[in-house]
């Protein structure tokens, strides 16, 4: 009788693990979005992938079943909180009707609480009270109020979704650096082990050799001279990613052939007014971004990122691959990579713009040592893969199929439809 069961078991189809990944969209246009394209894309193909989604750019749609959430116009927060409740109801009907029962749910941020997995992008709370200032109408032109109430209305839901989704203790958060997941104790009192997934690069686009073979035709482009020294800075929100402290230190480095580069989606205006208080204006460019982003690190000589916050920091990292030498703010999850000297310098104190252009002033004197710096960023840089991130994110997954199934716990696939207890 028990060969009999023993046979049947092992002729009973086996089906992959069923995962929901929860997302309002997916493109690798936006940050947070794109890590989870490359992760998804770089997931083993162990998994049945569903995701439910508004729109999705940039992923091979024959690696997943697309559950399409209609989009509603209007203001984005009238459009997200219609996603949040219409996609609880696209998965209770698949539940109820179709049979459809995930085995595990993967939130990307706090759009589910409740979800098995949860990657955290970014803490909520903890970003709010450090912009508290610039949230004030007081502070603010009449005309910024609308916004602004926006904002507000925004960030109270995002904290009252981060709130539920990151306390509940059956939850597996998922972070970029270990910052994101002291931030989670200190404010959410998580004090298990929370995996931490450096994020991965892609080295075909960022290479030293490639930066080399770009260069004459990147400076010619942007019109930097020869005896100019050229930093970049990448990414909006221009006042968190320290933008204010590194014109203070340029400003301190006034006597120095040295063009700042600041690289973002936002309307400049708001910081061109700072850039012309102090008279910079012959020093500072403002650039739209390019979909090959490695082209302007192929012009500059170092990059430069004093963030205030920041729960990884992706374009320090592209610049370490392509061999330039990076400065970065110790606010940034990035900073976790870099040997302090060795394959890049950290600014211990975000807001200490002496301090600042005292690095910059090093990178600037000393070729010698920028090379050298730049040569092992890139090195530094080769351990961390998009495939790589892809595999410990499946560990991951397959970590909690076995805490929530003792039955799998050899780490088979599962045999019958699982239900989540979440899905």
């Amino acid at each position: 009788m028990a060969v009999r069961e023993r046979l049947r078991d092992s002729m009973t189809p086996v089906r992959k693990p069923r995962l929901a990944v929860i997302s309002p969209f997916l493109d690798k246009a936006h940050g947070s979005e794109r890590i989870m394209i490359e992760w998804l894309s770089n997931l083993p193909e162990r998994f049945d992938l569903h995701i439910y989604s508004q729109r999705i750019e940039d992923l091979d749609p024959s690696k997943f079943t697309w559950h399409r959430i209609p989009r509603l116009p209007g203001p984005h927060l009238f459009n997200f909180l219609w996603w949040l409740a219409a996609t609880h109801l696209w998965i209770a009907w698949g539940r109820s009707f179709q049979r459809l029962r995930h085995d595990l749910l993967f939130s990307s941020g706090a759009n589910w609480p409740g979800a098995d997995i949860i990657c955290v992008h970014i803490v909520f709370s903890e970003y709010r009270r450090q912009i508290r200032a610039e949230l004030s109408f007081l502070g603010s032109p009449f005309r910024h109020w609308p916004t602004l109430v926006h904002r507000h209305i925004y960030y109270a839901i995002a904290t009252w979704l981060e709130r539920n989704a990151y306390t509940d203790p059956q939850t597996t958060l998922v972070v970029y650096s270990r910052k994101s997941a002291k931030e989670l104790e200190r404010v959410y009192r998580r004090t298990d082990r929370i995996p931490v997934i450096y994020l991965g690069l892609d080295h075909s686009v960022f290479d030293p050799a490639s930066r080399a073979a770009m260069r004459g035709e990147a400076r010619n482009s942007l019109e930097i001279t020869k005896g100019e020294f050229a930093i970049i800075m990448v990414g909006n929100d221009w006042r968190n990613k320290g933008v204010p402290v590194l014109l203070e230190a340029l400003d301190q480095l006034r006597e120095l052939p040295i063009r700042l580069f600041i690289v973002s989606r936002e309307d400049p205006s708001a910081c061109q007014v700072l850039v012309k208080e102090k008279r910079l204006d012959n020093r500072v460019r403002f650039l739209t971004p390019r979909n090959d982003i490695e082209f302007y690190y192929a012009a500059v000589d170092a990059y430069a990122g004093p963030s205030l916050q920041d729960s990884y920091a992706m374009p320090p990292a592209e610049a370490m691959a392509c061999g330039l030498p990076v400065i970065v703010s110790a606010a940034a999850g990035v900073s976790e990579i870099i040997t302090d000297g060795v394959d890049g310098l950290i600014l211990k104190d975000p807001k200490d713009a002496m301090a600042l252009a005292a690095l910059i002033r090093r990178l600037f004197e000393d070729e010698a040592f920028r090379s050298q710096l730049g040569e092992r960023a890139a090195l530094t840089s080769e351990k961390y893969t998009w495939e790589r991130n892809g595999e410990e994110l499946a560990a991951i997954f397959e970590n909690v199929l076995v805490k929530k199934a003792p039955a799998t716990a050899e780490g088979k696939a599962v045999k019958a439809p699982g239900v989540s207890r979440r899905s």
